[in-house]
């Protein structure tokens, strides 16, 4: 097996130059470059990743942590990002939360003590004391979807996005729109969506009813009842629209309409957020919001390099554009 200093030797110079060529950092000129990479080429010298990782002080692992890695958006994310990272030579390690607030703060830890050179987090509870954790890391974090303080963040227009939806609504002449929300612990989903939402309703001089606008958690199971408390409150008018603000609540929303028979769209109109892939082959098809994960993915992993790079020295903030797919639910 060829070592560094065979390749100094064949290319007639010092170890330091081949290690600057190997580690892609400091000058070296163009032809000696060339010479030194030609030589490896021809050799197949493959540097020691636990000797590299001892001279630079990296692992060339960045830690994910997920809010639950069975889902669709998860996995676009992911593949976004190791899309970008595996072209400069790292790995990724996943943590999934599985929603859990407690499980945020317990993987930073534990990702920062197994040495990883940086974080991707994609949280779904802001709290004060995620927020401490964060500001302790000696390691740089970038997060997807919130927008966290001291911290480069990749977002999703969730006001936007949601106030178009509405407004979508309107537009088709729709005056009783309900809504399905999440807890506002989740500020981007629980609060944004929802101010989006009431955004467009009041700029619209339309009235909400306290049963049109229900909080519930990510699952089907309360999209179905959220939307039977709408439709069932004795006395109560009866929504003409629901939007949700996930595809998994709109979906289960979709359930419960149809166990009653009611039609989706001539009664009741129906959206949600995600564009997942099962939001178009239900019947009808889901009229929904596209965030293009993998473009958030690849964003973070392009600010967490520059971090690691030195070439970015204070945190960046990108705001992702988003595309609404009106489809026949609508």
């Amino acid at each position: 097996m060829i070592t560094i200093n065979e390749i100094a030797e064949r290319a007639n110079v010092s170890r330091t130059t081949v290690s600057r060529v190997l580690n892609d950092s400091g000058y070296v000129s163009e032809p000696v470059r060339k010479r030194i990479l030609k030589i490896i080429e021809e050799t197949g010298y493959v540097p020691s990743e636990h000797a590299k990782a001892l001279r630079t002080k990296r692992s060339k692992v960045i830690g994910v942590i997920l809010p639950k890695i069975s889902t669709e958006t998860s996995g676009r994310l992911v593949d976004g990002i190791d899309e970008e990272l595996s072209r400069k030579g790292y790995q990724i390690l996943l943590a999934n939360t599985k929603l859990e607030k407690e499980k945020e703060i317990q993987f930073i830890k534990l990702l920062n003590s197994r040495q990883v050179d940086g974080i991707i987090l994609a949280a779904t509870h802001v709290g004060e004391e995620l927020v401490s954790e964060i500001g302790h890391l000696a390691i740089p974090l970038v997060s997807v979807g919130q927008d966290l303080p001291g911290v480069s963040v990749v977002l999703y227009d969730d006001y936007h996005a949601a106030k178009e939806l509405t407004t979508l609504f309107i537009d088709k002449g729709h005056r009783r729109i309900g809504f399905i929300g999440v807890s506002e612990d989740d500020p981007a989903v629980g609060y944004w969506r929802k101010k989006g939402y009431m955004d467009a309703m009041e700029e619209h001089g339309l009235p909400v009813e306290d049963h049109w606008v229900q909080t519930s958690r990510f699952d089907l199971r309360s999209g179905y009842a959220s939307v039977k408390t709408m439709m069932e409150t004795e006395g109560a008018s009866r929504p003409t629209a629901i939007f949700a603000v996930t595809d998994r609540l709109a979906i289960g929303a979709l359930q419960y309409l149809k166990k009653r028979g009611v039609g989706v769209p001539d009664t009741v109109a129906l959206a949600g957020i995600g564009a997942s892939e099962m939001s178009k082959h239900i019947t009808p098809p889901l009229t929904t919001v596209d965030y293009m994960h993998e473009n958030a993915g690849r964003e973070a992993a392009k600010m967490i390099l520059e971090h690691l790079s030195g070439t970015r020295s204070v945190p960046g903030k990108v705001i992702l554009s988003y595309r609404l797919l009106s489809r026949d639910s609508l």
